[in-house]
């Protein structure tokens, strides 16, 4: 029972951080996002596993559509980012990578998910090239939530 609500306090915490970080402009740059809610994703996915850090993923996906923009084209971008970025982690994690180089492949392949549901909607291949500029801040945001995120699940691992 534990578990289940420290879970579910979890979701409430990355639903909270996504509605934060979505008031913060970053450069007025279309996509551009730091990833507060990934530093929760990544202590999930740490401390308890994929399949909690996925169904963490997900649900605050959902619940964010619903709540700031419905379930229309955000939605979908953000869930093919959310979906591709887990699936990426939980490989980088296995190839003992640090939570580090873990948290930038996730933000890159979040990155990567949205860029293919972009030329995809937008039928237009063109998008591509802003790919290299996304990718430079998601390497960036990808540290930073990484050394956020490994903070993160030390004070979790000592209060547990």
């Amino acid at each position: 029972m534990k578990k289940i609500t420290r879970i579910s306090v979890l979701i409430a915490l990355s639903i909270v951080l996504s509605i934060f970080e979505s008031l913060i402009p970053i450069f007025n740059i279309p996509g551009i996002k730091i990833g507060l809610a990934n530093i929760i994703v990544l202590t999930v996915l740490y401390i308890y596993g994929f399949k909690e850090a996925f169904t963490l993923s997900i649900l605050r996906v959902l619940f964010i559509g619903i709540l700031r923009t419905g379930l229309g084209i955000n939605f979908y971008f953000s869930l093919s980012g959310a979906i591709l970025s887990i699936l990426f982690m939980v490989l980088a994690k296995k190839t003992k990578l640090s939570i580090i180089g873990v948290s930038i492949v996730g933000s890159i392949m979040h990155t990567v998910g949205q860029m293919v549901i972009a030329i995809s909607i937008f039928n237009n291949i063109n998008l591509i090239y802003y790919l290299p500029y996304m990718i430079v801040f998601s390497i960036i945001t990808g540290i930073v939530i990484g050394k956020l995120s490994k903070e993160n699940i030390k004070f979790f691992e000592n209060n547990l």
